[in-house]
């Protein structure tokens, strides 16, 4: 009886397991993930940081204004060298203030050119951010599944204590009539001691990955926490919808986007500009006094002739574009060979647990008769626990591989991206 009371505190475990407050599926941790993990952050971080970028590259249209002012001595001033004219000699002291406004008129389109490269080159860092995000999926699987895995383990030491428990009153009853051996219940106890270490130490591994989960998720879970469990469908169809495949599109787009913000850096460069001012001496050098003064006009820069600098490193860029698509070749022809290994690992789960059901019914048939051979006295108990071990085994192993099972259905759509 000592040993009885020892599952106490398992019973009550059990009670306490089963009052479930809150639901989760697999689809709300990837909605978590996407939501809370704080490399989403990034996503928000990065627009604001496009916005910034735009800001001064749009600054660049608007007029730009200069203020410059100097006071030299000059050794030697310009003098007029012609007899009988009063003009007076130049200050070797001189002043200058000056305010020039410049306003860019025509570049050949390179400003807009420099926006569009700057939307592609944050469009392509928030892709490797959903690129990220997504990688993390898998991590998301074996920790969901796992805890399945341990739920169903948890199910059968529950169903299997029941048994035992049930059992050890048949054989206390039995020992007491003397049909069987005075030990015949302590086989049981201890058995059930047994269960009692299996399940907790399946408690503890799955509050574990319940905190792993949690905190890769963002979302608040316990161990009171239900998780369901997804029957997948697998989608038959050759289209990969992964989001790297976006990012090297967006790669290409980049790359073009630098190709044409080259192209325009030959174009010629037109600004209007005016300048006032006030200086001793202004625009008449004659004039030995301090005077008002402007100027406007346009200036035009154009580098006519650069040796095909420019074209060579548009042609550079070119190789990039291939890197990349050699990158993306490389990418899908490892994809497809992971799914075909995925594939074959769901059919041999497949036949596996059509294998388990056949060895499960086999076993129940054998511990039938074991449990009548045990009532008579025919068998020991310890022959009785053997057999219904092996069926416990048994129906371990397909829960296993059904959640295994499961799992590869999963893995398989992520390596997809059929589940978003």
């Amino acid at each position: 009886m000592k040993s009885i009371y020892l599952l106490i505190p398992f019973l009550l475990a059990t009670l306490l397991g089963n009052s479930q407050n809150n639901t989760l599926s697999l689809e709300a941790c990837y909605e978590g993930l996407k939501t809370n993990y704080p490399l989403v952050k990034q996503g928000a971080i990065l627009e604001q940081q496009n916005n910034a970028e735009l800001s001064v590259i749009s600054s660049k249209t608007l007029p730009q204004f200069n203020f410059n002012a100097q006071a030299t001595h000059q050794s030697e001033v310009t003098e007029v060298p012609i007899p009988n004219i009063d003009i007076n000699s130049l200050n070797n002291d001189q002043y200058r203030a000056t305010l020039t406004a410049n306003q860019l008129l025509y570049n050949g389109g390179r400003i807009k050119a420099s926006q569009d490269l700057q939307n592609s080159s944050t469009q392509r860092k928030q892709q490797e951010v959903e690129v990220n995000l997504h990688q993390l999926k898998q991590r998301v699987n074996q920790l969901y599944f796992s805890i399945l895995l341990i739920e169903d383990q948890i199910l059968l030491l529950n169903a299997r204590k029941e048994q035992l428990y049930s059992k050890l009153n048949e054989v206390k009853s039995g020992v007491k009539n003397g049909v069987l051996l005075p030990t015949s219940d302590k086989v049981i106890e201890a058995e059930l001691l047994k269960i009692l270490q299996q399940y907790q130490e399946a408690n503890n591994n799955k509050s574990k990955l319940i905190t792993s989960l949690s905190t890769l998720i963002g979302v608040p879970l316990n161990t009171e926490t239900s998780f369901q469990k997804p029957l997948l469908s697998i989608l038959e169809t050759n289209d990969l919808n992964r989001p790297e495949l976006s990012l090297f599109n967006l790669q290409k787009q980049e790359i073009e986007q630098q190709q044409n913000v080259l192209s325009k850096a030959i174009a010629p460069e037109l600004n209007g500009f005016a300048t006032g001012g006030l200086g001793n001496p202004g625009l008449n050098f004659l004039e030995n006094d301090f005077s008002a003064y402007y100027i406007v006009g346009l200036k035009l820069n154009w580098n006519v002739f650069d040796w095909n600098g420019n074209k060579k490193q548009r042609q550079a860029l070119n190789f990039s574009k291939e890197l990349i698509k050699n990158q993306e070749e490389i990418f899908r022809l490892n994809t497809n060979t992971a799914l075909n290994e995925q594939q074959k690992e769901m059919q041999t789960l497949e036949s596996t647990i059509a294998i388990d059901q056949q060895l499960m019914s086999l076993q129940q048939e054998v511990v039938h008769t074991f449990d009548a051979q045990l009532k008579n006295g025919v068998i020991t108990t310890s022959q009785y626990i053997i057999e219904l071990t092996k069926l416990y085994e048994a129906e371990n192993l397909f829960n296993q591989h059904k959640t295994q099972l499961e799992l590869a259905k999963a893995n398989y759509n992520t390596l997809k991206g059929d589940l978003n």
